[in-house]
């Protein structure tokens, strides 16, 4: 009897410490609900309003209706109009639109000659019979999008040319550009770099103050001359080379094990990692001057680390989110480095090319040094 009353005493006190701990309180009711919220709405494998854009070389009303009918199917969303095909897979390679649909001069007699096929009627070549209304040149680097315009490949131009319901014939041709074996870790490997990146760097640095705090050593940092701005560089600097090792690991055994190509400069890549490594640390920092102790530093990290896995394009299209879940991601740096190795490893864009990225990450680099100052000064004070 007197062991009950010693275990009911425990219990009470790791209740009671658990209410007066706030942090720890607070995630074990976030997390579950965030991830239910982002697995029942954020997450989406039935892709839809892929961002595309649209060469129009015909420039004809039945062209025009043709682009209609690809719209009507909501797989697709044109965005983009261009001059002629070499713009167009300049700007998928830059990520602006996941693909292009390329319509030919000729496409009424092709319309024509698909309609005869159609309904049976034998055309005068089968080359004429195997050429498609038009033409899908695509990202092939994310295997959901990919898949998603290959189902349009044979769509029914029912309304548009009176066809029978039951008779589909292949419409479009679909040319896959980056992945056109439509390899999966292709597509994983460079994202990997972003998701471990994100993990190991918040979490060094997470700590950070929080760590020098527990051990006493913040009354001696407060003694020094140093200033905050200079403590915070002094925090993340050591661990910008170890984000470098693990990038070299995965992508290297990405190349000699999984055969991933890394088509882009190195230099390109290097400026890419180091401007995310930076963004990353500095969250970290960021969470070290806003928790109490190292386990609420780990809270904190897990809070970030599962939006940055689900919502960043890593595992799930980012095309396929609801547009309230995209603006979570455009928040999370993972989503912008995402964009950014699979434009330099896989499409060979330089950095510059991709500005919006680019500027985002030194932005929230700057931004997040600045905050993580301020806060430490507060708390000497």
């Amino acid at each position: 009897m007197k062991a009950l009353y010693r275990l009911q005493a425990i219990v009470l006190k790791e209740l009671t410490q658990l209410k007066r701990d706030r942090m720890t309180f607070g995630m074990v009711i976030m997390i579950p609900l965030i991830q239910l919220m982002l697995f029942g709405f954020a997450i989406n494998t039935n892709i839809r309003d892929i961002p595309v854009g649209v060469v129009d070389q015909s420039k004809t009303a039945l062209s025009r209706v043709l682009i209609q009918t690809v719209t009507a199917t909501q797989v697709v969303k044109f965005t983009e109009h261009f001059y002629n095909v070499e713009d167009a897979q300049s700007a998928i390679a830059r990520g602006e639109v996941r693909a292009v649909l390329v319509i030919p001069k000729d496409v009424s007699q092709r319309l024509v000659r698909h309609k005869a096929v159609g309904l049976g009627t034998p055309a005068s070549s089968d080359e004429e019979t195997s050429r498609p209304v038009a033409q899908w040149i695509v990202d092939g680097s994310d295997t959901m999008i990919a898949a998603a315009i290959k189902g349009l490949r044979a769509m029914p131009l029912t309304e548009l040319l009176g066809l029978p319901a039951n008779r589909i014939i292949p419409t479009f041709e679909v040319a896959l550009f980056y992945n056109p074996e439509q390899r999966t870790a292709v597509n994983i490997v460079p994202g990997l770099v972003g998701v471990i990146l994100t993990m190991t760097m918040i979490m060094f640095t997470s700590a950070a103050i929080v760590r020098e705090r527990e051990r006493g050593n913040l009354e001696m940092l407060i003694t020094t001359p140093i200033r905050s701005i200079e403590l915070m560089l002094g925090k993340i600097i050591p661990y910008m080379f170890i984000g470098v090792i693990q990038v070299i690991i995965i992508l290297g055994l990405g190349y000699s094990i999984f055969n991933v190509p890394i088509n882009g400069s190195l230099l390109q890549l290097a400026a890419a990692t180091l401007l995310f490594i930076m963004a990353s640390l500095t969250l970290g920092l960021v969470i070290s001057t806003i928790a109490k102790s190292q386990l609420q530093s780990m809270q904190m990290t897990i809070f970030v680390l599962l939006p940055s896995i689900l919502l960043s394009g890593f595992m799930f299209p980012y095309d396929g989110m609801p547009i309230e879940a995209q603006y979570i991601a455009e928040a999370l740096p993972a989503t912008h480095f995402i964009r950014l190795i699979r434009g330099v490893v896989l499409r060979d864009v330089e950095v510059i090319d991709m500005t919006y990225d680019v500027t985002w990450l030194a932005t929230f680099t700057v931004i997040g040094l600045i905050i993580a100052s301020m806060r430490f000064k507060k708390n000497l004070g």
